[in-house]
């Protein structure tokens, strides 16, 4: 079992502690996900624009009609609303569309993953 999880971590697999840390408990209970339709010769300053937001907590770039998906966390529908005002007021951003996620059907898991690249191994 050592020399597995040995060759996993020589294999960059372990992230970071941050991804154990509930964000309720922390004090924000809302979930939202937010595309972005942005101009894409602007992703890279857009980018670095998103990371100056604290409640942005994962984003992604997408192929198809939008060009971004966020994850926020938020401690309020306010917050919320600030944080989609600041994500329209970066430079390139075209429009948004949010959704508020109302309940987390498959929480995030690695474990089948990972007994997959152990049988690989």
């Amino acid at each position: 079992v050592q020399a597995r999880l040995a060759s996993l971590e020589a294999m960059g697999a372990f992230l970071s502690f941050e991804r154990c840390i509930d964000q309720v408990a922390l004090g924000y209970p809302l979930t939202a996900f937010t595309t972005i339709h942005a101009k894409q010769q602007q992703l890279a300053a857009i980018t670095h624009d998103l990371n100056e937001i604290p409640q942005i907590v994962q984003a992604h770039g997408l192929s198809g009609p939008s060009d971004i998906l966020v994850r926020i966390v938020c401690k309020s529908a306010e917050e919320l609303f600030d944080v989609n005002a600041r994500l329209l007021a970066i430079d390139g951003v075209e429009r948004t569309e949010t959704a508020l996620a109302i309940s987390e059907l498959v929480p995030y898991r690695i474990a089948p993953l990972i007994g997959e690249a152990m049988r690989a191994l």
